[in-house]
C-alpha cells in the first residue's frame, strides 16, 4: 500500500530539513518566503532574537494596488524588491535565502533575483 500524502505536507517535510541546516543569525538573518496560489509573502527574520526585521507581501495595502492578481511573477517582483528596501533601512544588507520548502524556480526565483537587484546580498 503506498501513502498518499498532500502537497502542502510535502512542502512542510522538505522546509523542515532545510531549516534543520538554515538559521538566521543578527549578522546575516533570513530572508523566508511562501507563497500560496493568491499572494506571496516574504520576511527578514533573526532567529536568534526570535524577531522579524522587514516583511512584504503581495496582500499589502500599497503593493495590493500596483498589482492586479498576487500570485504571478510581475507580484513576486515587487515584493522581493519591497523586502529588500525595507531590510535595507533597517540596516541589513547580507542574509540567507530559507525558500520555505518551494522550489527555487518561478516566483520563488523572480523574488529573490528582485531582492538581489535591489541590494541584498545571498
Amino acid at each position: 500500500m503506498i501513502k498518499q500524502t498532500n502537497k502542502k505536507a510535502q512542502t512542510r517535510k522538505r522546509h523542515a530539513r532545510i531549516r534543520v541546516k538554515l538559521s538566521g543569525t543578527t549578522e546575516c538573518p533570513r530572508l523566508a518566503v511562501y507563497r500560496s496560489t493568491k499572494h506571496i509573502y516574504a520576511q527578514v527574520i533573526d532567529d536568534v532574537k526570535r524577531v522579524t526585521i522587514a516583511s512584504a507581501s503581495s496582500n499589502d495595502k500599497d503593493l495590493k494596488e500596483k498589482l492586479g492578481h498576487g500570485g504571478n511573477i510581475d507580484a513576486a517582483k515587487v515584493v522581493g524588491e519591497a523586502v529588500a528596501k525595507k531590510a535595507i533601512k533597517a540596516g541589513v544588507s547580507d542574509v540567507v535565502f530559507d525558500r520555505g520548502g518551494f522550489v527555487y524556480h518561478g516566483r520563488v526565483a523572480a523574488l529573490a533575483d528582485a531582492a538581489r537587484e535591489a541590494g541584498l546580498n545571498f
